[in-house]
């Protein structure tokens, strides 16, 4: 007798657009396979962030992370997931040059990696790259307010809103990449009001980190909400507490091992 398998099919980047003032799109960062295929059960879209650089690599900042690192990090992702979008930053120097530039390269992390589509940060100023990457077929979220590939030039991590009289700009910024043809748009490190009147301003979906619970959806960095970094921003909520666990397992193991009570006879072959 011959049984049916359910076919998973993954989300895609219409599905993500259709959300838009409807149930919260659910997303986190992940950089490896093992942690994606979790991430994978509960989450509409992965983003496979250049925020790897200083999660895992140890970096200061995102701007030392190249397009090769982002393609090999892609591509385990996609491999430990069936079901959520895959979306794979665009790494600082890989797409501001020209549109062409961006093309080229975004191009090489869709062949490379599988995903479903690429993020770059840059509000106004992209919308000519967004516009001709979408039109050549490469699915496009956007980002704006708080750039970390920017932050050299933002004098730091600092929210963006605090001055009422920079709202429009943001504005301006959340209108473009929509015009542009941005599927969504990822809002960061700003005020409350700005996030939420943004949100009502555009016809795509907001993704919220450190914005407003009235966005379209929510992502953080996966580490920072399992309590595996020894500072987070304000705007994550720490939902484990995994660095402690990790450390006390490890403490007991070099306990184990130096007392020769680790192996056992359960973990030896007779």
């Amino acid at each position: 007798m011959s049984t049916q398998t359910e076919t998973i099919r993954r989300t895609t980047v219409p599905q993500i657009a259709r959300r838009k003032g409807g149930e919260p799109i659910v997303s986190l960062t992940s950089y490896h396979a093992h942690t994606a295929a979790i991430v994978d059960r509960h989450a509409d879209f992965i983003l496979v962030g250049d925020s790897l650089g200083m999660v895992m690599h140890g970096m200061e900042s995102t701007v030392g992370v190249s397009l090769d690192l982002m393609i090999m990090h892609g591509r385990a992702v996609v491999r430990g997931t069936k079901k959520a979008l895959v979306v794979v930053d665009m790494p600082f120097g890989s797409y501001e040059e020209s549109p062409a530039m961006a093309f080229r390269n975004a191009a090489r992390v869709m062949k490379e990696t599988q995903c479903g589509a690429v993020k770059l940060e840059g509000g106004a100023r992209m919308a000519e790259t967004i516009r001709f990457l979408v039109e050549r077929g490469i699915p496009v979220m956007a980002h704006i307010g708080l750039t970390p590939q920017s932050s050299h030039v933002m004098g730091g991590f600092k929210t963006q809103g605090r001055d009422e009289e920079t709202w429009e700009a943001h504005l301006e910024d959340a209108r473009a990449v929509a015009e542009a043809g941005a599927f969504a748009v990822v809002l960061e490190g700003m005020v409350e009001p700005l996030a939420a009147k943004i949100t009502k301003a555009v016809e795509i979906p907001t993704i919220g980190i450190g914005a407003s619970a009235e966005c379209d959806g929510q992502i953080l960095v996966l580490e920072d909400m399992l309590g595996l970094n020894p500072w987070t921003p304000k705007f994550v909520k720490v939902y484990g507490q995994l660095g402690p666990m990790i450390e006390d397992s490890v403490k007991r193991y070099a306990e184990d091992v130096k007392s020769r009570a680790f192996p056992t006879e359960d973990e030896v072959y007779r």
